[in-house]
């Protein structure tokens, strides 16, 4: 009797690490995007006591880096563990070295890599093989997969060769398209795979191990005499491993019966045109393949598995004899090269061949972009010319260097029966986890085969997101994105004016709306496009209000539950009874380690999403099918850039811009203030404010994480010049005297955190959430405050409520709502915005800071100037903000120069300048005389003319280095550590998340003891680094812990102390985030940072050795003894309450453990105060 399948829903990065697991005993660690779910989902199951194949529960450790992850899968290698880690981008090439290494000792392991872009003009963190091919010279073995199925089953393949060849392999797929993509697929079973495994050559393995019992010398320094043959002694290693391989695909096949060549050739056997490719595109070609052949062509394709050894002998076996023409597609770009990696292999194998076929490359797909079946259509269309294009590209217009081939009409070609739909969400509105609940209910109750893909865009929370689910009777390799659905739901009700939420919507589908109006309400706000298409296409129109009624069950703006209820409602895909009872157990699995009130919540919503007068369908009238066009308002005051870019890729149709849409910005250039035209209108409720009660303290602008409310000081004139009903008070304080104040909010910029509201201090709140809607009259006034009123400079910013009338030089980030780390930045924006240069690590930093095509940072509306910012790597943050001092020094002492040749020539104003030129202000006040003067004689005086082409440099630089914990605490620490070091006048400020927050929550050595997060599941076991000692040890460094909602003026005074220090600064702020889970929401983040520092967690200090110079004590303490209990406070945070549900004896002991660190961390501060006054 046949062994009955097991069947499982799951992606990529799982079936990789269902295989891996079972193979390692160890496993090394770090996050990356798209991998880390291979590590966290090794890390959770060695917490739940998961066992491998040889009975042990694996040993995980993460390290501080990439290249700390290889050096320990190194050394675990060489004591004879078996050892694997999981890595993609620029985590594989930091590993390089230690790959050389591994391979060159011949050390059997598995580097699992979910395939991603490398940064180069920008960053990508989306899928193509740009680091895989980086990484071919090393030595190690390349395997590709290109399904989900393909993963699980060759994966197994990888580690089996591994061990038998002594080879080690980086076992690849692409990242995104099927590291995230999730499939019904047969699982293997260990039972089935360990009997695959050569022992003899585990034992061998194990035998050669570094031991003291059998010493041996290895990774000895050789001279040219020897080298050379050295390396070519492994040669009948390497020569060994196709064999192997194609023996264990043999195997697998047998057990699995789906049938694996290191080539494998699909098509017609008497194939005239084939494609060469690996990865992902392979399934859209077999689609294609299919369509082209039964309509009487020959065409086909080799799916390249085993690309690293690159086997003659198998190719061959694969080429069909007919072949006469060949195309070999590239998912990366090698600038410069005679061709791209794969092209240049396979045209090498028919070098000197008689009657070779023609062949030609082509490069498809980088940074994941949409690989469709009309897109290899027009290879194998070029294939049929005379003379076939060769470097062509697809996907995109390349109207500049015309190399990009004729798009072809889209033609669907997902099996008859497939049913698509389509979501449109919110990051973090819980759309993208309820479609991943869907799909595995789905594929769990039924015989049906089913697909999920989520598309985002790279804001943070509160940014886009798509859903695309399949489901039907046969298999599904659509490996692209959605365009003609069966079912849309749009989540987000400002998205029906945005985005084209209907196009391709199948002729009698069905469209869901979670709707914050009323039937009729509803019909008044869809535009006339929209209800043309409802009527001229049958759409079965639904409404919901979801956001209501989420509110009402008490889970804010996650509407997922609510909305997922409803789509089984509608749908019908399964009965829907069983639906609701498949939806409550996922609930219990996702929401039961948060506690029964979060269960209950998600019950209830269950059963809102789908109860009768909530979901109510829409009569869709007959005569909207005659509806004009809606009058499009075109604002000829938007830059250029805005409306030929910008407003192209916010409205999701930046796969349409051509090539030529980039000429000027090659270098990946994007232009300052870009987010403010965005006008997102994603908050449910946004602030009111009510004049009558406001102080004037400003705080809720201080607190801001979006820029979204300020401040504004108006003449009477202006007052009376304002939109009608602008209301305002006269300002208080001496030097405001005859101003009027108001507090000024821009509704479709405002996220709706609603921390504002919570900190406003007056007796009756000066501010009022209330509902989007009803606050857009203040849009315009909005655009009079900011553009006509301006920011007053009547006031120093040397206090909270004088620091808001500065304007920000940082605003309407892509941050999430109620981010803990934005504050800080809008306010040294504030303070030294027009003289910034910025240096910023990889992360959410980076990714809210200068996300295509929102860019936060802009100008001051008066001088022009702001931040200038740019972004290198994760790991060499800090170098490279140290270079650019550096360049700006050098810069700085050439003008000095030049201005000090001038002394006789110009005088005054040239001396005044050298002697004010490290003096921000007075620098640029006399850079300003000695210009002008310059500019009298620059056309005779090389000097003078040195100085007007540089006046850039007049002013002093502010350089600010910023980056979260992962990279100050890890993989940055070296380069963080040598900067401070080395006394450099910078700044560097780490927002202190306690987990790498980017990646999803990862442990990170900020992350304290007892706190659960990735890679820590079981809650982590030892205590927080503390990296303010470590940099107060030099001495000369100036050192500050902040928390912006604990003490505000603190803050403040930190920012300008580092600032003003002539010697580099760490200034280490507290930032709530959403990983944390803070049971009381987001919009309490500022609440939430003053109780970590009452209850003793946070500890606020500044240590400025510029007192100790004058004979004062250098450290202050600016916190008090803990007031407020340890415990409640970490209680009130799911990453450390869940460990009490999960482990509650560990719970409890290390709870404990974390009270006393933190008591013993401030009798430490004390201690080392009282010293400094001896």
């Amino acid at each position: 009797m046949a062994k009955e399948k097991k069947f499982i829903t799951c992606d990529g990065n799982a079936a990789a690490a269902h295989i891996a697991y079972m193979f390692s005993e160890v496993s090394c660690i770090y996050p990356i995007t798209p991998s880390s779910p291979m590590a966290e989902n090794v890390d959770e199951w060695a917490a739940k006591g998961r066992k491998n194949m040889f009975g042990e529960t694996v040993r995980v450790i993460e390290m501080q880096s990439e290249g700390g992850a290889a050096g320990a899968v190194h050394g675990s290698l060489q004591a004879g563990a078996l050892t694997t880690t999981y890595t993609a981008s620029q985590g594989l090439l930091l590993m390089i070295p230690n790959m050389y290494k591994i391979a060159g000792e011949l050390l059997p392991c598995v580097f699992h890599v979910s395939a991603r872009a490398l940064a180069a003009h920008a960053l990508n963190i989306f899928g193509d093989h740009a680091d895989v091919y980086a990484a071919r010279q090393t030595g190690f073995a390349m395997l590709a997969s290109g399904s989900v199925q393909e993963v699980m089953d060759l994966s197994a393949v990888s580690h089996l060769t591994a061990i038998k060849s002594r080879v080690p392999f980086v076992n690849f797929f692409d990242g995104f398209r099927t590291s995230h993509e999730i499939q019904k697929i047969e699982e293997l079973q260990m039972e089935d795979i360990k009997g695959l495994v050569d022992m003899d050559a585990l034992q061998a393995f194990r035998d050669r191990a570094l031991n003291s019992e059998n010493p041996v010398t290895r990774g000895t320094a050789q001279n040219p005499d020897i080298y050379f043959q050295g390396r070519e002694a492994s040669n009948k290693f390497y020569d060994a491993v196709p064999d192997m391989v194609a023996d264990y695909m043999d195997k697998i096949s047998a057990i699995t019966g789906r049938k694996y060549r290191p080539f494998d050739y699909y098509g017609a056997a008497d194939a005239e045109n084939i494609i060469i490719a690996m990865g992902s595109v392979t399934e859209t070609i077999r689609e294609v393949i299919d369509y082209e052949n039964a309509n009487g062509q020959k065409v086909g394709m080799i799916a390249v598995h085993l690309y690293r050894p690159f086997s003659a002998k198998y190719f061959m076996e694969a080429v069909p004899a007919t072949v006469k023409r060949i195309t070999v597609l590239d998912r990366t770009k090698e600038p410069g090269a005679n061709g791209d990696p794969l092209y240049l292999d396979v045209r090498d194998i028919f070098y000197g061949q008689a009657n070779a076929p023609v062949i030609v490359g082509g490069r498809y797909g980088m940074g994941s972009k949409d690989v469709t079946p009309s897109q290899i259509i027009a290879v194998y269309k070029n294939m049929e010319r005379n003379e076939p294009k060769n470097q062509f590209t697809i996907g995109i217009e390349d109207d500049v260097t015309f190399r990009s081939l004729p798009a072809e009409a889209d033609v669907k070609m997902t099996p008859a029966g497939t049913y698509e739909a389509k979501f449109y969400g919110l990051g973090s509105d819980g759309t993208v986890g309820a479609n991943k609940n869907s799909i595995k209910i789905i594929g769990g109750a039924t015989n049906k085969y089913c697909q999920a893909y989520f598309a985002y865009d790279s804001k943070k929370s509160g940014g886009f997101t798509a859903s695309h689910l399949r489901f039907g009777d046969c298999p599904i390799r659509s490996t692209y994105l959605i365009t003609t659905p069966d079912f849309v739901a749009c989540h987000v009700p400002a998205y029906i004016h945005m985005y084209d939420v209907l196009k391709g919507l199948q002729k009698g589908g069905s469209f869901l709306l979670n709707s914050i109006w009323d039937e009729e309400e509803t019909k008044k706000h869809l535009p006339n496009h929209m209800k043309r298409y409802l009527a001229e296409n049958e759409i079965n129109f639904y409404i919901i209000n979801g956001t209501k009624t989420g509110q009402e069950l008490g889970l804010g703006n996650r509407t997922n539950t609510i909305m997922q209820s409803a789509f089984f409602k509608i749908t019908n895909v399964i009965p829907y009874e069983v639906a609701v009872s498949e939806m409550k157990y996922a609930i219990d699995k996702s929401y039961g380690k948060k506690g029964e009130a979060i269960v209950n919540m998600n019950y209830a919503a269950v059963d809102a999403g789908g109860k009768e007068g909530n979901l109510i369908k829409v009569t869709v009238p007959a005569e909207w099918k005659n509806l004009p066009d809606d009058e499009i308002k075109h604002d000829e005051n938007r830059p250029e850039f805005i409306r030929n870019i910008v407003d192209v890729m916010n409205a999701q149709k930046g796969d349409d811009l051509p090539v030529s849409a980039f000429n000027g910005y090659e270098d990946g250039t994007f232009p300052a203030g870009t987010a403010k035209f965005e006008k997102r209108g994603i908050a449910v409720n946004v602030p009111e404010w009510q004049g009558e009660n406001c102080i004037q303290c400003n705080q809720c602008a201080y607190v801001c994480p979006h820029a979204a409310i300020r401040p504004f000081l108006m003449s009477d004139e202006e007052l009376a010049a304002a939109p009608a009903g602008t209301q305002a008070k006269p300002a208080i304080g001496k030097e405001l005297a005859g101003y009027k104040f108001r507090i000024q909010v821009s509704p479709l910029d405002c996220t709706g955190c609603g921390n504002c509201a919570d900190v406003c201090p007056a007796k009756t709140k000066a501010l009022v959430m209330r509902p989007l809607e009803s606050q857009m009259v203040e849009e315009n006034r909005w655009e009079y405050m900011d553009k006509k009123v301006g920011y007053k400079k009547i006031v120093e910013p040397n206090n909270v409520k004088n620091s808001q009338f500065t304007q920000p030089l940082f605003e309407f980030s892509g941050a999430c709502a109620g981010c803990g780390e934005t504050p800080y930045i809008k306010l040294i924006s504030q303070l030294f915005g027009e003289r910034m240069m910025v240096a910023n690590a990889t992360g959410c930093s980076s990714i809210y800071g200068g996300s295509a095509p929102s860019t936060p940072y802009c100008t001051n509306y008066e001088s022009g100037r702001g931040p200038a910012w740019a972004n290198s790597l994760f790991e060499d943050n800090a170098e490279f903000g140290f270079g650019m001092a550096t360049s700006m020094n050098a810069r700085r002492n050439e003008l000095k120069s030049a201005a000090e040749r001038l002394y006789d020539v110009i005088g005054v104003p040239a001396k005044a300048w050298v002697a004010s030129m490290n003096d921000a202000k007075q620098a640029e006040v006399t850079g300003n005389i000695l210009l002008a003067e310059a500019e009298k004689i620059a056309d005779k005086n090389a000097d003078a003319k040195y100085v007007v082409d540089n006046k850039d440099m007049l002013i002093k630089p502010s350089m600010w280095i910023f980056g979260g914990d992962g990279w100050a605490y890890d993989i940055g620490y070296g380069g963080v550590d040598h900067v401070l070091a080395s006394g450099e006048n910078v700044n560097i400020i780490v927002f202190d998340t306690e987990v790498y927050s980017n990646t999803g929550g990862q442990s990170s050595k900020s992350t304290p003891i007892g706190a659960v997060a990735k890679f820590a599941a079981s809650g982590k076991s030892v205590k927080k680094k503390d990296l303010a000692q470590i940099a107060m040890a030099y001495g000369y460094v100036y050192v500050a812990q902040i928390a912006m909602g604990a003490n505000p003026e603190q803050t403040l005074k930190a920012l300008r102390e580092a600032e003003a220090y002539d010697g580099p600064s760490l200034i280490i702020a507290y930032a709530p985030c959403i990983n944390h889970g803070i049971k009381a929401g987001m919009n309490k983040s500022m609440l939430e940072m003053k109780k970590a520092v009452r209850s003793g967690y946070w500890d606020l200090l500044r240590y400025n050795p510029a007192l100790a110079a004058e004979g004062k004590n250098p450290l202050s303490i600016d916190s008090a003894a803990p007031t407020e209990s340890y415990k409640d406070f970490i209680m009130g945070e799911v990453r450390y309450n869940s460990l009490e549900l999960k482990f509650p004896e560990r719970a409890e002991e290390l709870f404990e453990k974390g009270e006393e660190i933190a008591l013993d961390r401030y009798k430490t501060l004390k201690h080392r105060q009282d010293s400094f006054e001896k």
